[in-house]
């Protein structure tokens, strides 16, 4: 995914963001299906990456309000970033144990069905991140059919439970695949949380990541 050159540095670091997230969902679960454990590892360490830009950002912004006094529609802005940050880093966790699970090489184990339905949930988590994404770098609302898609992975979240329930999978495997449906339950949630947080922003204030001229 394409990061926009538009906008402040700190709007081009959290697009950033959105792009890793995106990113590592996309890789952990191919990772999973396909049984590429270096793939899931590299997954694994990339969340470093994202937990220390996630810091930087956040470090940013919180110099921003202690040095400039932001006031109205400029502070409240600059909040409204620092509520997204947890979002992106909790989703990129999130990410992260997807890709520990392909790397117990858990995907070769799961039914076909399981497999199935994991792929479509990723295929649906993905097209809201990416909804998500572009709201944040265009500012604009996100798209209605966000909770359309969330309801579709509440869906698929019970018809892999239910798969589960059947009990085609050893009882490891199957506590495994329950855990990975909660994953991907969460993934599309918090990018439901992210696009009404999105639709809350006032207009872009003039942001920097540059210290403050003394």
């Amino acid at each position: 995914m394409e990061v926009s050159s538009e906008g402040s540095p700190v709007d081009r670091r959290v697009g950033q963001l959105f792009a890793l997230v995106t990113e590592s969902l996309a890789s952990a679960t191919q990772a999973l299906l396909l049984g590429d454990i270096s793939l899931g590892r590299a997954v694994m360490d990339g969340d470093r990456s994202i937990d220390e830009l996630t810091s930087d950002v956040e470090q940013t912004l919180w110099d921003q309000i202690d040095t400039e006094s932001p006031t109205g529609d400029e502070l409240r802005r600059l909040i409204g970033i620092l509520q997204i940050l947890p979002e992106l880093e909790r989703s990129a966790d999130l990410a992260e144990h997807i890709a520990q699970r392909a790397v117990a090489n858990l995907g070769a184990e799961m039914s076909p069905l399981s497999r199935g339905i994991v792929q479509r949930m990723t295929e649906v988590a993905l097209e809201m991140w990416k909804a998500a994404s572009d709201a944040f770098g265009a500012q604009i609302p996100p798209l209605s059919t966000l909770d359309e898609d969330d309801e579709e992975i509440d869906i698929l979240h019970e018809r892999l439970t239910g798969e589960v329930a059947r009990g085609v999978m050893t009882t490891a495997v199957a506590a495994q695949v329950t855990l990975l449906a909660r994953f991907y339950e969460r993934l599309g949630d918090h990018a439901v949380n992210l696009a009404s947080r999105i639709a809350s922003l006032p207009p872009k204030a003039s942001l920097s990541l540059d210290p403050p001229e003394e």
